[in-house]
């Protein structure tokens, strides 16, 4: 999948600005139950927020580069304090269309 350029990061921001988090990563970090979690909430949803919790081992910006390169397809758009966004259109008929 081909990275993002800044148009379409700011379109996704902006599309993510509503949404509140749908996964929390806790005090074990990324364990496989918060991938499986992930994994679960790309099949309902292209763009997803997701919460690294304040006792984690590991930093917003560790977390999604972690999902970044263990999920195929996955895309990091934006890193802001704890939370961070990822982005993965669905296979066939994504919602989401890009500029």
């Amino acid at each position: 999948m081909n990275s993002l350029n800044s148009k379409q990061r700011a379109f996704l921001r902006s599309q993510a600005h509503p949404l509140k988090p749908v996964v929390n990563i806790g005090k074990d970090g990324l364990t496989g139950s918060a991938m499986q979690a992930v994994e679960d909430a790309f099949n309902r949803r292209e763009l997803l927020k997701v919460k690294v919790l304040e006792y984690a081992p590991l930093s917003a910006a560790e977390a999604g580069k972690r999902l970044e390169e263990m999920m195929e397809g996955v895309q990091l758009v934006q890193v802001i304090g704890r939370i961070f966004v990822l982005y993965r259109p669905f296979p066939e008929d994504p919602k989401i269309v890009l500029p």
